[in-house]
């Protein structure tokens, strides 16, 4: 789901003065990581933000990228997860409902959901502890039990079969 273009102004705004009140440059290339980052609802790692801002023809280094991860995080603009051993995954943070994640440990696949329950959680916990709570990150790590999950290599699916029948059988 892509944000109106009235968001992404929105967005750039606040950069703009983010990066004002730090005294740093506004620079194309960094607008650029900005609106690529903003232009999907992926979880992308840097390395998949720089090869796509390359194949878009922008002139970025990537570090340039990391570095303006790095501001995006400080302004709140974008949420970083780090999912098992994976490398660090980044997605837009601004006007994006608060959701959780599945994380397929066959092929790493992220499934988002969202619970209205974890959210009274989240308030109930912060009203006991007195505690102003800014974000939350939950991911939940599992196989899908699907007998004929996309995302499972070839090899798991034949032990998949076999469980699930014992499953329906004692059901």
């Amino acid at each position: 789901m892509s944000i109106s273009p009235r968001q992404l102004e929105e967005v750039k705004n606040i950069f703009r003065a983010f990066l004002k009140q730090r005294g740093q440059r506004q620079t194309p290339e960094r607008f650029a990581v900005l609106e690529e980052i903003y232009a999907t609802s992926d979880h992308v790692d840097a390395d998949e933000l720089y090869l796509r801002l390359q194949q878009k023809g922008a002139r970025v280094s990537r570090a340039t990228v990391y570095n303006t991860l790095e501001l995006l995080l400080e302004c709140d603009l974008v949420v970083r997860h780090q999912f098992g051993g994976l490398q660090a995954k980044y997605e837009r943070a601004y006007s994006y409902w608060q959701h959780d994640h599945l994380v397929c440990l066959d092929c790493g696949e992220l499934f988002e959901f969202c619970d209205p329950r974890l959210q009274a959680i989240q308030e109930m916990v912060a009203d006991i502890y007195q505690f102003d709570i800014r974000h939350h990150a939950l991911h939940f790590y599992g196989h899908c039990r699907r007998l004929n999950c996309p995302n499972r290599p070839p090899a798991s699916r034949s032990t998949a079969a076999p469980e699930a029948a014992k499953k329906k059988e004692t059901a």
